[in-house]
């Protein structure tokens, strides 16, 4: 395992909410120069300097300015943050004799059953009242606090035959006992941040996440086991490609968007004004000429992809075989859940094959609906020529989800050699120089 795939492992373990990840991204940039520009201001750029901004905490979008850029046309990439989780409630405590639970609610499609019985913990952010001051703060319990107990078999006969949870009844994680009358959440929340008196807590954004760490495994620790890879495996391979790469005629974008598990339709999602906002900003700050430089752009959506189940063969198309280990994967969809076409798959096959990266294609059975991603949906605010890549895994949605470590390595190392490609398009047809 080579050092850019543990710095993709410490990402990950240190990623328990879609906060968490952006500050991670921030804390990487900033290390590397960048310059943070706040939305609330006038974008002030020169050629030659790296910036980035961030929308509500959870989204953000970096750019790399070469000095001798000819135009402002870009390669980019877009990934997502945000997993499938269980959002609290604003005022979560149940009370079940001398037991409190904790009441929460889905946040997009994950496999229920893989949440319960194992360690869980709870973070996000809280908004808290400070005088006139309203501050916001990263909030992460680093411990086991929860779980979410089965019903024992003895009880519930036919689990094993299939059993559909509620998650208003079954999927409420257990939180403490003999709590007193007076004590509340709001308490609660204010000694695990040591505030002091006089501060309130006025809301939150907190999730559940799975307390169990990335973990190498198989006869030759050839795969990986962890929460949250899909996406953040991408999201963390893409951003460390895009700090190592360079290009002299190019800008170079790296967008990380929250919300794709619930349609992205959010202020700070792909189907938001982000990324045309971010970019509209850019062009008029160096005088640039929109249309052409979006004309003369290619962007990267970048979400995982489905390898074929060992045991589960029949799941996948008959003719594409996605496999762990085996390089990045394109992927296709007739009905344009992706954004890839003939042009778009052509550009990336052209692009690895020059670096010798092995890629793989995707698609879904014909009588198999799959899922959709952010390509299509940033481009309907910005369209840009693009194509759909992602990391080959199983038990997509799960607790723990499964992918091959060199995988990890395939996609930083082609999005570095993407970012540093030198390319130009005349009419229908593309060059690289």
């Amino acid at each position: 395992m080579n050092q850019e795939t543990k710095e993709i492992i410490s990402l990950l373990k240190n990623s328990p909410s879609v906060f968490h990840v952006v500050k991670n991204i921030s804390d990487k940039l900033l290390e590397k120069g960048f310059m943070e520009l706040d939305e609330h201001k006038p974008f002030i750029v020169e050629k030659g300097k790296n910036y980035f901004v961030r929308r509500n905490s959870s989204s953000i979008i970096a750019f790399k300015i070469p000095l001798n850029c000819q135009d402002l046309s870009f390669l980019g990439t877009a990934t997502h943050n945000d997993s499938p989780t269980y959002k609290l409630k604003p005022h979560p405590f149940v009370k079940k004799g001398n037991l409190t639970l904790l009441d929460v609610e889905p946040y997009g499609g994950m496999i229920h059953s893989t949440w319960l019985d194992r360690p869980l913990s709870l973070a996000g952010r809280v908004l808290l009242g400070k005088g006139e001051k309203i501050e916001e703060k990263l909030f992460n319990i680093n411990r086991p606090l929860l779980t979410i107990p089965n019903l024992a078999i003895h009880m519930n006969r036919n689990i094993n035959d299939g059993y559909a949870y509620n998650p208003a009844v079954d999927l409420l994680p257990l939180f403490g006992e003999d709590l007193k009358e007076d004590d509340s959440f709001e308490s609660f929340l204010l000694k695990e941040l040591g505030e002091k008196k006089g501060v309130s807590l006025l809301s939150h954004d907190l999730y559940l996440y799975n307390f169990d760490e990335p973990r190498a495994f198989g006869i030759k620790e050839e795969f990986l086991s962890s929460p949250k890879l899909d996406d953040l495996a991408s999201v963390y391979s893409s951003l460390l490609g895009f700090l190592e790469s360079e290009n002299e005629r190019k800008i170079s974008l790296f967008a990380s968007f929250d919300n794709e598990e619930v349609g992205s339709l959010s202020r700070q999602g792909a189907n938001s004004t982000f990324l045309k906002d971010t970019y509209n900003r850019l062009s008029k700050a160096l005088e640039g000429h929109l249309e052409e430089d979006c004309a003369n752009s290619f962007l990267l959506s970048i979400d995982n992809a489905h390898a074929n189940h060992p045991n589960h063969l029949e799941k996948s198309d008959q003719t594409t075989n996605v496999l762990l280990n085996k390089g990045i994967v394109i992927k296709s969809n007739a009905n344009q859940s992706y954004t890839t076409d003939a042009l778009g798959s052509a550009i990336i096959k052209m692009a690895a094959s020059k670096g010798n990266i092995p890629y793989q294609e995707f698609t879904n059975r014909s009588d198999l609906r799959g899922g959709s991603t952010l390509g299509n949906i940033s481009n309907s605010e910005l369209s840009l020529l693009s194509c759909d890549i992602g990391l080959p895994q199983l038990a997509m949605h799960s607790a723990n989800e499964t992918m091959g470590l060199k995988d990890l390595d395939y996609m930083r190392r082609f999005v570095s050699l993407f970012f540093g490609t030198k390319i130009h398009f005349e009419g229908n047809s593309f060059f690289f120089d």
